[in-house]
């Protein structure tokens, strides 16, 4: 019971709950045929949500008003311009791959130059810098879709030991986060700043420079992201992006992170990004359409969120 009690305080186990449950559901509906292949597909599909969700997680623990409404378009550039210049050739992988955190690096900087030089709120501020950025991919594209090298197509779309291999990218990525966060100088700063600003600069803390990186690693993450995606998915689209600019907050809060600021969870993003994408297959199997199916799936985020949120959040 204490044991029970103690995971009752830690946040990101009701994700992880509302997965487990979806799943159970879904594999007992489908006769248990479907469990190794919908675990996989879990896997994968998460595991680009767990990316993208990382680096809001970051952006939203710096406090309130604190959101990167870039990261569509910065998928969706860099994922273009990284197939662009590696042209189906294997031997541009890795060159492909460091355009594409060079890419995130710059609409990171430049997301916090508009917040700090033209003092406007970072929803406004990531809102126009998308308009920008996905411009540019328009202008890049110009409506072809080049397709990956396929050294690099295979290994998106392949498994290591029954796990895909963009899930263990995701995982390698999530222990890198939750080490910035718990071990690091800069996740007790993140953590400072979104506690109270205010203090953390009586406190000596380095706001600007931390909120600086923190926006940063956001883009590169959503670049990093946009790469992966563009090969899994055998080319970059246009609005390959779009579904991850309402996915990359919700599975943040859903994961346990606190809206407020200063609390973060890494787990969490983990458990809910498995839940949403499993709440759309468990309905795609009963048959729903898009509208109802759109409505369901919001009605069941907001009963998790209730459900998290009338819990102890003290815990990680």
């Amino acid at each position: 019971m204490t044991v029970l009690r103690a995971l009752g305080r830690k946040p990101w186990i009701w994700s992880f709950l509302a997965a487990i449950i979806v799943w159970l559901v879904t594999v007992f509906f489908t006769g248990g045929a479907s469990s190794i292949g919908l675990s996989q597909a879990a896997l994968t599909f998460a595991a680009f949500s767990v990316i993208v969700g990382i680096g809001q997680m970051f952006v939203i623990t710096l406090g309130p008003g604190n959101i990167d409404l870039s990261v569509p378009a910065t998928m969706t550039l860099a994922g273009t311009l990284a197939l662009k210049l590696m042209n189906v050739e294997d031997g541009l992988i890795m060159p492909g791959l460091l355009v594409s955190i060079l890419i995130g690096l710059g609409i990171g900087i430049g997301n916090y130059a508009l917040i700090k030089l033209l003092r406007i709120p970072p929803i406004i501020a990531t809102l126009s810098m998308s308009f920008i950025i996905q411009s540019t991919a328009i202008w890049s594209n110009r409506g072809l879709r080049i397709k990956p090298p396929e050294q690099l197509a295979d290994f998106t779309t392949s498994s290591f030991l029954g796990v895909p291999n963009v899930a263990i990218v995701a995982l390698v990525l999530s222990a890198l986060g939750w080490l910035l966060l718990e071990r690091t100088i800069y996740g007790r700063w993140i953590s400072a700043i979104g506690q109270s600003m205010f203090a953390a600069k009586m406190a000596g803390i380095p706001v600007d420079g931390t909120r600086l990186a923190t926006y940063v690693l956001c883009a590169i993450l959503a670049s990093i992201c946009g790469y992966l995606l563009a090969s899994f998915s055998g080319g970059a689209a246009l609005n390959m992006g779009a579904e991850y600019l309402l996915m990359s907050i919700a599975v943040v809060i859903i994961g346990g992170t606190a809206v407020a600021g200063g609390d973060s969870n890494v787990p969490g993003i983990w458990g809910a990004s498995l839940f949403m994408f499993l709440v759309v297959s468990m309905l795609n199997t009963y048959g729903f359409g898009a509208g109802p199916r759109l409505v369901l799936t919001g009605l069941i985020i907001i009963a998790v969120i209730l459900i998290a949120g009338g819990r102890p959040t003290g815990g990680r």
